[in-house]
């Protein structure tokens, strides 16, 4: 039996945007009383926004049961002149077998029938506009998942392999790099450096871009991947055994780097659009994660690439005709899907500015994203870097290559895992709780792994490895959805962008510091990287007790999971309304 009924629904208003320059007295929740303010244009819209991602629910009916991304419902609302309605004639039944089976097409079906004012004199659309059972005078808004939303996934997952190869090209062939641009490791390291740096100096643009909307930065990250990677093969291209150009391969390689963010930040933004919170975790770890995968690649293959400084520029043709193909079809991704796919996809967001200051005085944002940014920057130094670190205690490029892919494959593994229970049970904070010290002290006991090369061989590094890539991986989609939901009805890409933004920033600063810590020529062993350890092992612990505190001090209150409490609400007035509807049939 498919129902329609009309709920209790907002009004036309609460979609609208307020004049925030002409409000004077304005009610917070709708039941208290007035007060009197002349408070900022943000601090108004900011309320408002709060209000409607908190409260703005609709009524609902259920038309199919559960299906694999959230129930089937149906929405009536009406309204005139500002007014709410509620009008038995409005109720309707359809008594046909085919309105309770799934749909097997592009999309699983969530309906809403919303009935729309009529201006006097116009006729409203019949039957045959919407569904059967929609009376003349509504219109149909269908909530559904496409099948279109995989093909978007898969070619953010693919940028995200590319752009991470592209920053990683020569960090694992440091000195063949520097051999062949007749330069030192040092300089080569700045390669990998200016990468991150391009990502901070960036971060304002791919905010306002992603707050457009994901197609936009998907196009943007995939045109300066394209340019970038012919212009660092331009710079390397030459047939002799020491040569290229480093100044122009830096150039395309900050070009590549100012391509990271728009995809880097896009993946929690893409799924907030596309998905439900069924699996919203699940699709931002996808893609995330395919960032450090793309690193794990280069840390792999491109060893065997070059094994003298002339393969060098070969390499990077390799690596420019790679990146070609996967960017190509970022031109044909969809912009957004048709019908929002949940209610919270379609809350109201809070513009950028009134986003960040809420953010900068949230105690919950700090205590994530310090740690986030902390642990990110460390994976990038160490990622860059182990090459070095290891080289110097008997190690070559390939062993230390296939610790750096341990690192990335084992964490992949583990958030594949991980991401799915997240998604159906919402443990964010335990799970934040549970890899956090595991991390640190992964730092910790790495100082001493590169020593064990000549008692236990690659044993030791790899197995610090493999816990360091679980915890890390396991940790980062978490975190990026989390804050997603504290902050709601804040867009996504804000956090995101932020979040990532601190990681790269603290990524360069420390790969510079590492590169200053470096040991001399007469070290024993020269050139190691001890200190530089010791110091990852100091950062890496000194961020675990942040995120330990969440919920402590009388703050448990602020962990509340907004933007699934929404989804929820609406789930159980669906229900409720439901239960009406049928109700009032009976008494007829």
């Amino acid at each position: 039996m498919k129902m329609a009924h009309d709920g209790n629904v907002g009004n036309d208003d609460d979609a609208k945007q307020f004049d925030d320059k002409k409000i004077k007295r304005h009610r917070i929740d709708g039941g208290g009383d007035d007060s009197v303010s002349t408070r900022s244009e943000s601090d108004i819209e900011a309320g408002e926004a709060m209000a409607i991602g908190r409260g703005a629910h609709h009524g609902w009916s259920r038309l199919e049961g559960d299906n694999e991304e959230g129930m089937t419902l149906s929405q009536n609302t009406s309204g005139q002149s500002g007014t709410r309605l509620f009008s038995p004639s409005a109720i309707t039944h359809e008594h046909h077998t085919d309105a309770t089976k799934r749909s097997t097409s592009d999309e699983i079906r969530i309906e809403m029938n919303e009935t729309t004012p009529q201006r006097p004199g116009t006729a409203g659309p019949s039957a045959d506009d919407g569904d059967a059972g929609v009376a003349a005078g509504e219109s149909t808004v269908v909530y559904k998942v496409y099948k279109r939303r995989w093909f978007g996934l898969i070619q953010l997952t693919l940028l995200n392999i590319i752009v991470s190869w592209d920053w990683l090209t020569f960090s694992p062939v440091a000195g063949h790099a520097a051999r062949y641009f007749n330069t030192d490791e040092t300089t080569i390291n700045w390669l990998s450096t200016a990468f991150m740096f391009a990502f901070a100096f960036i971060t304002p643009v791919v905010i306002y871009v992603l707050h457009m909307g994901p197609k936009h930065s998907i196009v943007t990250s995939a045109a300066l991947i394209l340019i970038g990677n012919w212009i660092r093969y331009a710079g390397s291209y030459s047939d002799s055994e020491s040569g290229g150009k480093f100044g122009v391969v830096m150039f395309g390689q900050i070009l590549t780097g100012l391509a990271q963010p728009f995809v880097l930040a896009a993946p929690s933004r893409y799924s907030d659009i596309w998905f439900t919170s069924r699996g919203r975790v699940a699709a931002t770890a996808l893609t995330s994660l395919a960032n450090p995968f793309g690193a794990a690649l280069g840390q792999l293959i491109v060893p065997f690439w070059v094994t003298k400084p002339s393969e060098v520029s070969s390499m990077v043709l390799w690596v420019s005709i790679i990146a070609t193909v996967g960017s190509l079809p970022a031109f044909f991704v969809p912009a957004r899907p048709p019908t929002p796919v949940a209610p919270s996809s379609k809350t109201p967001k809070l513009s950028i500015r009134a986003s960040a200051k809420i953010l900068f005085s949230s105690a919950e944002f700090y205590m994530l994203f310090i740690p986030f940014a902390i642990y990110v920057g460390l994976f990038n130094s160490i990622s860059s870097l182990l090459n070095q670190i290891l080289l110097p205690y008997g190690y070559n490029d390939e062993e230390a290559g296939i610790a750096g892919a341990v690192l990335i494959v084992v964490g992949l593994v583990a958030s594949a895992a991980v991401s799915p229970l997240i998604d159906r049970y919402k443990s964010y904070l335990l799970a934040i709780r549970v890899a956090v010290p595991l991390i640190g002290i992964s730092y910790l006991v790495f100082i001493w792994m590169p020593q064990t090369k000549d008692s236990a061989g690659v044993g030791g590094p790899y197995v610090v490895m493999a816990v360091l890539g679980a915890s890390s991986f396991s940790l980062l989609p978490v975190v990026l959805e989390y804050l997603i939901e504290l902050t709601h009805p804040i867009s996504p890409e804000v956090t995101s962008t932020l979040a990532w933004s601190g990681g790269q920033v603290l990524g360069g600063i420390f790969i510079v510091i590492s590169g200053a810590l470096k040991a001399g020529e007469g070290a024993s062993p020269p050139f190691n990287m001890q200190k530089a350890l010791i110091f990852s092992a100091v950062m890496g612990l000194v961020a675990v007790p942040l995120p330990l505190c969440l919920g402590l001090f009388g703050r448990q209150g602020k962990l509340e999971l907004r933007r699934i409490r929404s989804d929820e609400e609406d789930r159980r007035s669906a229900e409720n309304s439901g239960g009406a509807a049928e109700a009032g049939e009976v008494g007829k």
